[in-house]
């Protein structure tokens, strides 16, 4: 019971960061498209759309709402980093992809070990620190749901399904828009570091102007945010809702709705009261119990693994 509690707060305050960030960039976006104010008044607008949402579509289930939202955003993502490929700097993002898949390979524990010891600019706790903390807050429902939805698997589809093939798409996703934008900064119009010094989360429409079609794979760009946010936030209540339901996998529509509601209005209220610090406060604070929790499952799925018969 204790553990269900820590994964139950772990994953609101998980979620109600992603929400938060998602709203901020989706206000910043429409702001850019048609100067509509970046006002808490439509954040909140914001954030109550999306909490419509993703509650209908955990209450539908996951075949009729959270797999018919994600096919669909998933193959809106692929369309978008198409359009960036063909009309975007492609020898360019392919050389940067190879070069950094090497750095990272190289520099991954330095990195992991480095604390800032000298300098102390403050960059690893609003950086290393946060993503960190909110990843490890994702943790409890993820896990959950993808062991809902694996069941009937090997360990092996298991791997290639949750670890590998995510882990390539993420890094030609950032290879991709990392690259363009690093690109029209270094070589083209600039004007990306200004920007993200003004406003980080309108990078992604400064980016896109400098290509055709703006006013399209802006909009594109919108609908992606809100529904990559839709389809983690719906597993998210689904399994919240399992938890608090004696872990039952089918949970009560009512429940599904009432922490959907709940999750909304935790986000809602970081927002409007402290922005940006007050998510990325709330996701460290979340994380930090869940993380012993974490430490420990490790220790046992090796064991389990371990005494496996091959």
């Amino acid at each position: 019971n204790a553990i269900d509690i820590l994964a139950v707060f772990a994953t609101i305050f998980g979620l109600s960061t992603s929400l938060g960030l998602g709203t901020l960039q989706i206000s910043s976006g429409l702001n850019f498209l048609y100067n509509i104010p970046d006002s808490d008044f439509v954040h909140l607008l914001i954030v109550g759309v999306m909490t419509i949402i993703f509650t209908g579509a955990a209450v539908l289930g996951i075949e009729k709402g959270i797999q018919f939202i994600a096919e669909r955003i998933f193959y809106l993502a692929l369309i978008l980093m198409g359009f960036l490929l063909v009309f975007g700097p492609t020898t360019f993002i392919f050389d940067m992809l190879t070069n950094t898949t090497g750095s990272y390979l190289q520099n991954i524990l330095s990195m992991s070990l480095w604390t800032d010891p000298v300098i102390k600019s403050g960059w690893l706790g609003s950086w290393t620190l946060f993503y960190w903390a909110w990843w490890i807050s994702w943790g409890p429902f993820v896990g959950q749901f993808i062991a809902r939805i694996s069941r009937g698997r090997t360990i092996r589809e298991f791997v290639i399904g949750v670890l590998i093939v995510p882990t390539a798409f993420s890094f030609l996703w950032l290879a991709i828009f990392g690259s363009t934008a690093l690109e029209i900064e270094l070589f083209g119009n600039g004007g990306i570091a200004e920007a993200v010094s003004q406003n980080v989360a309108s990078a992604l429409f400064v980016t896109l102007a400098n290509y055709p079609l703006a006013s399209i794979t802006s909009i594109i760009a919108i609908v992606l945010v809100a529904g990559f946010f839709v389809t983690s936030a719906d597993a998210g209540t689904y399994v919240i809702a399992m938890l608090t339901s004696n872990g039952s996998l089918k949970p009560k529509d009512s429940v599904k709705a009432i922490w959907g509601i709940i999750l909304g209005s935790v986000a809602a209220v970081l927002l409007v009261t402290g922005g940006l610090v007050a998510l990325q406060t709330a996701a460290i604070v979340a994380a930090f119990p869940f993380m012993f929790v974490m430490i420990a499952m490790v220790y046992s799925i090796i064991k389990a693994i371990s005494s496996e018969k091959v």
